[in-house]
């Protein structure tokens, strides 16, 4: 397919890239920089082997979760230790990758690097540096077609995610124990699993295939109400890549000894 920037016969001759006047270049910048400094600071705490688990009030952070190597303390390997423990493995390496791949092939996600990085297009009417376009249609962007399959693997993730709040509640003592730490585990499980089940793998599972929904009616509810999240897709995308930061912050901080965890029981 020709550049956008090509003349093609019956289409008007036009040498700017846009005729736009309005501030096209600041949504893209906004992600490039979001995404940007987020990859950054996952990368940093990824590897840094440290500061992930509060043993106390048992707070474990999701960039750690599940904590399966042979590093990990034994408290915070819920499913076993197993993995060698060497600086360029991070301790939840079975299932970082599968988050990572759940992400990048997510449609809105795809737009937003698409356009923030790969300037492909940047904008809409804004036409790409790009002489030709294939798409998605060669490797590596081939793999896009398996985002379903991440996506079953992200809603384990995100039942394995839910565990962890919920033993959170049981402190190192054995007893039920309540904090801010909890209220923010507890939230950005809640945002996780609005973020997953928004996706459109997850509507086209549930209303997929089907030629009558009077004849399904609890799958025509289960899709409208995902339907519904689905158009919060975009918001859900940033909401959780805070909540997932912030978590992994206060758990970071009160690990360290930055700062005591507000208790409001126990």
């Amino acid at each position: 397919m020709s550049s956008t920037t090509e003349a093609s016969a019956g289409r008007a001759q036009i040498a700017a890239r846009t005729l736009r006047t309005d501030r096209w270049w600041l949504p893209p910048l906004a992600n490039f920089v979001g995404l940007a400094l987020w990859v950054v600071y996952a990368t940093v705490r990824a590897f840094m082997q440290d500061w992930y688990f509060v043993p106390q009030y048992n707070y474990l952070t999701p960039f750690y979760s599940p904590c399966v190597s042979n590093g990990c303390v034994e408290q915070a390997a819920h499913f076993g230790r197993f993995l060698p423990d060497v600086w360029w493995l991070p301790y939840a390496s079975l299932t970082l990758p599968f988050l990572l791949l759940f992400r990048l092939t997510c449609y809105y996600y795809r737009k937003a690097y698409y356009r923030a990085f790969w300037l492909s297009p940047p904008a809409c009417a804004v036409a790409e540096p790009h002489k030709k376009y294939t798409g998605e249609t060669r490797f590596p962007l081939l793999g896009q077609n398996l985002h379903r399959y991440f996506f079953y693997i992200a809603a384990i993730i995100s039942l394995i995610n839910t565990y962890d709040a919920i033993e959170a509640f049981i402190k190192e003592d054995g007893s039920f124990g309540l904090g801010l730490g909890n209220i923010i585990l507890v939230i950005n499980v809640v945002m996780l699993w609005a973020y997953t089940v928004s996706c459109h793998s997850c509507r086209s599972i549930i209303g997929g295939r089907l030629n009558h929904f009077s004849k399904h009616p609890l799958r025509y509810k289960l899709w409208v109400q995902v339907s519904r999240l689905n158009g919060k897709h975009m918001q859900l995308a940033w909401t959780t890549l805070a909540t997932l930061a912030i978590t992994d912050f206060y758990i970071m901080a009160v690990s360290a000894g930055w700062f005591a965890d507000l208790r409001i029981v126990g």
